[in-house]
């Protein structure tokens, strides 16, 4: 038996996003190529690898075997490949992004980064989006990646996913009546400038009771049953449901996760950087993956 690098990654790509058709996005495949390449697999181990649940796949128990091994195969193949192609690119990048890039896809984003071009130098940071966009303006970042609104898009920047948000609250909170409590991300919070006026408009009496840096946090603070709160409607699940109320105050813009740098000529690190964050995050995290900060 002779297992190939590339079906162990599509095999990987397929567990982390929980489908074919987002692992065919991130691998650059179409989805009938990432079928029939897990089809090749199974057929040479002679085991099915993938069990249907629902809409998503999970592993078999065989498929649960291999995957420690198959990261292991595919990282030792990754880096001596790296190695080998490492580049003569030079320069130092300062990058920020916001939270919803989760912390370890970012650092493995730049560790494969670091090795392809070992001579270049990369700074990172992690705040909101608002004070994200005032350093790509003043020159205190070469590029960062955050959340803007529709009217908000520049014809330079790159959108990596789009989202649809939700009014949420817990399956066993429904605050249909009286002074609603509000979780939100704190005084920078980014949804906040539309929420807080939606209520308002609509003659909600409310109060912010629990406010966190991250997607978790406040996630955890409405499972709890601690306030309603605006999210991305990919967390809605059986213990955190729309907020009934929320309906009627009208639809929630969508919000862009973008990639913007600064204007004028970038350097060819800053642009080699800009190519490899295009290819590699464009599409939200999966249901457990955790953004870890602010927006």
């Amino acid at each position: 038996m002779q297992l190939d690098i590339e079906s162990l990654r599509t095999f990987l790509a397929v567990l982390d996003h929980g489908n074919m058709t987002q692992a065919a996005e991130q691998l650059h495949l179409s989805q009938s190529a990432v079928s029939r390449k897990m089809l090749r697999l199974e057929q040479r181990i002679g085991r099915p690898l993938l069990i249907r649940d629902g809409h998503s796949l999970r592993p078999t128990r065989d498929g649960n075997t291999l995957i420690p091994d198959a990261r292991s195969m595919v990282e030792i193949h990754d880096r001596a490949v790296a190695r080998l192609q490492s580049s003569e690119l030079t320069g130092q990048v300062r990058l920020g992004s916001n939270g919803e890039v989760e912390a370890s896809q970012i650092a493995a984003m730049l560790g494969r980064f670091k090795l392809r071009h070992p001579a270049a130098s990369i700074e990172f940071v992690i705040d909101h989006s608002g004070q994200l966009a005032d350093w790509v303006e003043t020159g205190t970042v070469d590029l960062a990646i955050f959340q803007v609104n529709e009217d908000e898009l520049r014809d330079t920047d790159i959108v990596l996913w789009t989202e649809d948000l939700s009014w949420v609250t817990s399956c066993e909170t429904d605050f249909s009546g009286g002074t609603v409590p509000v979780v939100d991300f704190g005084e920078n919070c980014f949804y906040s400038r539309f929420s807080n006026p939606m209520l308002s408009e609509a003659n909600v009496d409310y109060r912010v009771t629990f406010s966190a840096a991250s997607s978790a946090d406040v996630r955890a603070a409405v499972d709890a049953g601690i306030g309603v709160a605006v999210l991305a409607s990919r967390y809605i699940n059986d213990d955190v449901v729309e907020w009934k109320r929320g309906a009627d105050l009208g639809p929630l813009p969508p919000v862009h996760q973008i990639l913007r740098f600064m204007p004028g000529e970038q350097s060819e690190a800053v642009e080699v950087l800009i190519d490899t964050i295009r290819d590699e995050l464009t599409c939200p995290p999966t249901q457990g993956q955790e953004p870890s900060e602010t927006r």
